[in-house]
């Protein structure tokens, strides 16, 4: 099989990742850690979001005009004067981390964001964005990801993970934060600091069976079922503690070995999971020596839209477990 020459794709991708994740911590910064938040304000995250996609959206604009883009966020909530502060706030803090020949006005900002409208399918070329993924880990200062995904042909060919408050390195947690994940398909897997430009591979802890691993979960109880993961552990005698964290942030971490099995087990019969929630941890997963399938064991299917509708659930985990996995979930979910 021939590799194609994703080399622009993906140096695009860590540019736009890395601006839209500066962007990001910027919101945190100016309208969280320095202001009294009721429970139910969501509005940094709103903020963050449609900077985030903006910026992204321009970059990918600029260096690939005639690819469209499956992006979660659309500016009817900017719009008019109903969402003029929230408006001015999004463009503030957008060009407060472009430099002066990238400052971009009102109308272009918004324009950016709807580009992400693409309905997505089993042809040609598109991206997938979420500009922020893990809503409540950004509002809590823990885990959150910007996630951008290259889709050709209905394949992720290429993904781009930025985690801003992930420690580089896991055995030290407070240690220095900000890490970017990288992979292109038959490439391999890297990782590097939002600080420096060196990559280094990543792969899946060596372990040689399902006692040794380490479940990595949702914080949030309604995103997988955690009982039945407690259940799924007894049968593959893991003992260990989960690792638990908001976001895509979940899938770097199983592929660079801090923890090795990640389940995302149906909570409802018609939740239907969306692209840019998987699709970067999918080819970063894949890359570093991991397997990801449905809870029935088939291959995640990016060609069909917009979401994921014939597929039920995530399993990833390193790929000589992957088997053992899928035969407990299926065990539990079974009953």
């Amino acid at each position: 099989m021939t590799l194609l020459d994703y080399s622009k794709e993906r140096s695009v991708a860590i540019k736009a990742v890395l601006s839209a994740s500066k962007v990001c911590q910027s919101v945190f910064q100016h309208l969280v850690a320095n202001e009294t938040l009721t429970k139910d304000d969501k509005s940094p995250v709103t903020v963050a979001d449609f900077s985030a996609q903006a910026i992204i959206n321009t970059c990918l604009k600029e260096h690939f005009p005639a690819d469209p883009i499956v992006g979660e966020e659309d500016s009817k909530d900017l719009q008019g004067d109903s969402g003029k502060v929230l408006r001015e706030k999004v463009v503030s803090l957008t060009n407060g981390v472009l430099s002066e020949s990238e400052q971009l006005g009102e109308q272009q900002i918004l324009d950016a964001i709807d580009r992400g409208n693409y309905t997505g399918g089993a042809k040609g070329r598109h991206w997938a964005l979420d500009p922020i993924d893990g809503t409540k880990g950004f509002l809590r200062g823990g885990q959150y990801a910007v996630c951008l995904a290259l889709i050709v042909d209905g394949i992720v060919q290429v993904g781009v993970v930025g985690c801003p408050n992930l420690p580089v390195n896991y055995k030290e947690p407070e240690g220095e934060r900000g890490t970017l994940f990288i992979a292109v398909r038959g490439q391999g897997a890297f990782q590097r600091k939002f600080s420096d430009e060196k990559e280094e591979a990543i792969q899946f802890a060596d372990i040689s069976s399902t006692a040794e691993s380490t479940f990595c979960e949702s914080v949030e109880a309604g995103h997988s079922s955690h009982g039945d993961a407690v259940e799924i552990a007894k049968l593959l005698g893991i003992t260990r503690e989960s690792v638990r964290m908001d976001s895509q942030a979940k899938y770097c971490s199983i592929a660079r070995g801090d923890a090795d099995i990640y389940l995302r087990l149906p909570t409802s019969k018609t939740y239907v999971e969306k692209i840019w929630d998987h699709a970067s941890g999918n080819v970063l997963v894949t890359e570093a020596g991991g397997r990801v399938t449905d809870v029935n064991g088939k291959e995640l299917d990016f060609s069909i839209g917009r979401t994921l509708e014939k597929n039920k659930g995530v399993i990833a985990s390193k790929a000589s477990i992957h088997d053992q996995v899928l035969k407990a979930v299926q065990q539990v979910l079974n009953k």
